[in-house]
């Protein structure tokens, strides 16, 4: 392997991606989701000790996987971070099972405000990051969806990452995978690995939830996670499932269906630098003509 000891001084690209060892084993849990918000921290805490017997450094949950997801849940289901009753469920299931968890998302209550807000927490239990999203998914397709999270919800405004074992690990929601600014920017800032919780629905899902996460791996050089919640046809918003894990070369190593499930995979570290040695973006982008920069620190 040929040495990119370049891209820690190039002013284009001045960090380098964090390395422990040779990396780290990865679950992202797929659960189904229902209208008892007890049952569904029951059932993800459950998960994140099946995932640590299985041998999970990480394990991230998906986006809103304490309640039903929906305008009209939000401030039903919402609750104060960290103190909430989801939180502090998070917290000691991290400690008892000695892992990682990335706690897909919870509606967070702030104030008069309302966030979809992840959660990460060390192995100790401490909070590690909490990240808002950042990308409010408002659509309308005629005849298909019209959905405005803008309706109940406030957006965040800050990027978010965090290290855990020497790995740094950028946190998106969702639709936030739609702008690779926002990527490109955690990117920079050392990540290795991107993480979306996200529910995608049965319109966009098809066509676009797997060419995301392979277009966001590719365009960064890294991995990808997307992490859903399991499909519920009678649900009032019907996601599409298909959680799905992306190498840094944009090939998918692991992927569910609709159904409840898990992936566990190693996450290979090397891979990052091979791709990024042998392919080096990183250098050749023109910042003389154009740059992505964070306006807020």
């Amino acid at each position: 392997m040929c040495d990119s000891a370049i891209d820690a001084v190039h002013p284009r690209f001045s960090k380098k991606p964090m390395f422990y060892q040779t990396g780290f084993k990865i679950a992202l849990v797929q659960l189904s989701v229902g209208p008892d918000k007890a049952k569904n921290v029951a059932a993800a805490v459950s998960e994140i000790h099946k995932a640590k017997a299985k041998g999970a450094h990480v394990v991230a949950l998906p986006e809103c996987f304490n309640s039903p997801y929906g305008t009209k849940y939000f401030n039903e289901y919402a609750e104060e971070v960290p103190s909430g009753a989801t939180s502090r469920a998070l917290s000691r299931a991290a400690a008892e099972a000695g892992v990682c968890v990335v706690g897909g998302t919870v509606p967070e209550r702030c104030g008069d405000r309302l966030y979809n807000t992840c959660t990460v927490w060390d192995d100790s239990g401490k909070l590690l990051a909490q990240y808002r999203k950042m990308h409010l998914f408002d659509i309308d397709i005629p005849n298909k969806i019209t959905f405005k999270e803008s309706e109940v919800l406030s957006a965040g405004d800050q990027v978010t990452t965090f290290d855990y074992r020497g790995v740094r690990i950028g946190i998106g929601i969702c639709y936030d995978i739609r702008f690779p600014e926002l990527a490109h920017l955690m990117a920079q800032q050392g990540c290795s690995m991107l993480l979306y919780p996200g529910a995608f629905n049965m319109t966009t899902g098809p066509k676009h939830w797997e060419l995301l996460g392979r277009a966001r791996a590719n365009d960064c050089q890294l991995w990808v996670g997307q992490i859903s919640p399991a499909r519920d046809a009678a649900a009032g918003y019907v996601a599409w499932g298909h959680s799905i894990l992306v190498d840094p070369w944009g090939q998918v190593r692991g992927q569910l269906d609709e159904r409840p499930g898990v992936i566990i995979e190693d996450i290979d570290l090397k891979v990052v630098e091979e791709v990024r040695c042998q392919i080096p973006i990183r250098i050749q982008r023109r910042t003389d003509v154009y740059d992505t920069v964070s306006v807020k620190q």
